[in-house]
Formats: structure tokens, sequence, C-alpha cells
């Protein structure tokens, strides 16, 4: 009966210990909460590559830096602190999310698709016609048409793996005064074009108006090698 008893007293005796180191022993911070409407994301000290951030914290626990960000993989619609690679923006806006410091740009991602009209005009694309916004952010006053590069269009731009056989003076590249527009074509052997692609050469050449809009030039008969 004893011992019993002795027994019972013991064990009470331990778990209050337990409840009261429960209370007494400091409790690990827990990082910020993510903010509220956001895909899934965390709070890092630094920006990984292939990520961007959508809003900073102060913190004292990413040892000399004081900023930790809420980190995010870039997805189209998402209102982000930077442009990843690969994708473009088609609206922007000060806030002071994206750091200490002041007023920063935030961008409203998109991927690029044919038919967007996008602040920039990323490499793997073209753009047939430009309108002036304030849309894009400070410094930046122009919206682009984008198109897929394709055979037989009339583009603002001479993308990389095409030549062009034809050019226009147009006011629709440019929001201040006249460019040249380039009617592309795919590079192809025994074809008169305005420039000489990589992998090809030429047996005939001729003086032309074709492809320039302040005079005369040269077009080349290509042929592949």
């Amino acid at each position: 009966m004893v011992r019993s008893k002795l027994r019972t007293f013991l064990l009470g005796a331990g778990s209050a210990a337990v409840m009261l180191a429960a209370v007494l022993l400091p409790v690990e911070a827990s990082a910020a909460a993510p903010p509220s409407g956001t895909i899934a994301g965390f709070w890092a000290c630094t920006v990984p590559p292939g990520y961007t951030y959508t809003t900073t914290s102060s913190t004292s626990s990413c040892g000399s830096s004081n900023t930790q960000y809420f980190v995010q993989p870039p997805t189209d619609n998402l209102w982000a602190c930077t442009l990843p690679a690969g994708f473009t923006y088609i609206s922007a806006q000060n806030t002071s999310d994206c750091g200490p410091g002041g007023s920063r740009v935030k961008y409203y991602l998109r991927t690029p698709t044919t038919n967007l009209w996008a602040c920039t005009a990323p490499a793997d694309f073209t753009y047939i016609s430009v309108q002036n916004t304030s849309d894009c952010g400070p410094g930046s006053g122009t919206k682009y048409y984008l198109r897929t590069p394709e055979t037989n269009l009339w583009a603002c731009t001479l993308p990389t793996g095409f030549t062009y056989i034809s050019v226009q003076g147009t006011q629709t590249c440019s929001t201040s005064g006249t460019r040249t527009k380039y009617y592309l074509r795919t590079p192809e052997s025994n074809m008169w074009a305005c420039t000489v692609p990589p992998g090809y050469t030429y047996i005939s050449a001729q003086s032309t108006n074709d492809c320039s809009i302040s005079g005369t030039t040269t077009k080349y008969f290509i042929r592949a090698f």
C-alpha cells in the first residue's frame, strides 16, 4: 500500500515538473506568416536562382542581412519584385513591399505569347507595333505588340534565324518617328535576300532599294553550305 501511494506521488510530481518546464522554457521564434492570398512560397534570407519574391520583412535571424524575402516560383499574373528570365510584364506599380529604402517597382508577370501587349520584347519574340503607355513603370513608356517570328511577317526587328527580302518605313515601330519594318523570310537556298545568314554563302549580288529605307544597298542570291 505504501509503495503504491509513493509511486502515485512520484508520477504526479514528474508530470507537474514537465508542465512547469514547458511554461518556463523559451519558445523558438517562428518565421513570419506568409502573406495572405499567395501561392506556395517560403521565407528565406536570399532569393534562390529561378525564383522571385513578392514581399520582404525585417528580421534578426539572417546574420548580417536584416531582411528576409517571401520567395515564390514565378508564374503568370503574379505581382513580383523582380522580372525573372523567361517572363515579361504588362503592368508595374510603385511599392514599399520589395525592400527597405523606399519605394520600388513591382511587376505583373506574364509568360510571353504572340498577340500580347507587353512592356518588354523578349529575345525569342519580335513585335509589329508599339504604343505609348503609363502602365510599364517609371522610365518605360512603351508597350510592344508581341509576335512569334515567322516567314512573311512584317516585323519591327530582325530576329535570330531569319533574313528579310524587303523593308518599309513606318511609324508603327516607334513612338518617336519613322523606323524600319522588315519582311521576314526563313533562309533557304536559291533566294534573293537582304542578308547572308550564318550557314549560307551567296553566288550573286545586285544593287537594290528593297533592303533599306535610306538608299541603295545590296541583295544576295544565297546558297546553304
